[in-house]
């Protein structure tokens, strides 16, 4: 199982062993990490598990389809490392990966 470190917006770290074949979305409610809302419980529908994904980590994670790609449009705090965690399925080489959950879903 990789290790991934979530980081709520006050700095308060999170660090869970993830199972993969999972989203990040469904291991962070797995391990009752705040800051991931999942109103739509993973359908692509919200944008309610927005996450930042650590510089580096890009290639492990993979990229945002065109849905993806809408939902995070109507995020105010959208940056180049934004993605949605119900979209990305955990694998190996996730092992160590940083995520930073943004204020607005404290």
């Amino acid at each position: 199982m990789p290790t991934i470190t979530l980081i709520e917006h006050c700095g308060t770290s999170h660090t869970i062993e993830a199972e993969t074949g999972k989203t990040l979305m469904q291991n962070a409610l797995d391990n009752m990490v705040p800051g991931i809302d999942a109103d739509c419980g993973g359908a692509c529908a919200c944008g309610t598990c927005h996450c930042f994904v650590e510089g580096g980590w890009e290639p492990a994670s993979g990229t945002a389809d065109a849905m993806e790609e809408a939902m995070l449009g109507m995020r105010p705090d959208r940056t180049e490392q934004s993605r949605l965690s119900c979209q990305i399925e955990v694998t190996e080489a996730m092992n160590g990966m940083i995520v930073r959950l943004p204020e607005y879903q404290m």
